[in-house]
């Protein structure tokens, strides 16, 4: 498992956009992405009918970057890894109440178990920079 230090932590927690990478048939696709970070891992919420997703079911390697700049005092984790789609269930419902509680665009348009997925993902690698 891969481990973060205190500080790549904080800074997880600390902000909400994101962009993620995907790839199908060795064309990439990036987008912006709202996040939590949750038990070392990325928690992403998603459409069905988005790209990112269509790409995911054939191809569920993925790459995130979470970053700040501010020139001088760039900061950024960087992550690849493995994404598990969480449809329904237990997983489904503890991910939809932090979405809830964080996010006003989820409150402000609810959905359902197998409404929208979230993507779960697991780390196989990171970096990260400007935090020390």
């Amino acid at each position: 498992m891969i481990k973060f230090t205190e500080s790549e932590i904080d800074f997880l927690k600390s902000i909400e956009e994101a962009r993620i990478a995907t790839s199908k048939n060795n064309i990439p696709h990036v987008k912006p992405v709202s996040f939590i970070f949750y038990e070392n891992t990325i928690i992403v919420a998603t459409d069905y009918n988005t790209k990112s997703f269509q790409n995911i079911k054939t191809n569920p390697h993925t790459s995130i970057v979470m970053d700040r700049y501010v020139p001088g005092s760039h900061k950024a984790v960087c992550i690849q890894g493995q994404v598990k789609i969480i449809e329904s269930g237990v997983k489904f419902i503890e991910f939809y109440k932090i979405f809830y509680e964080k996010f006003q665009w989820v409150r402000n348009d609810p959905w359902k178990e197998n409404e929208a997925p979230f993507l779960q993902i697991i780390p196989k690698h990171h970096t990260s920079w400007g935090l020390s």
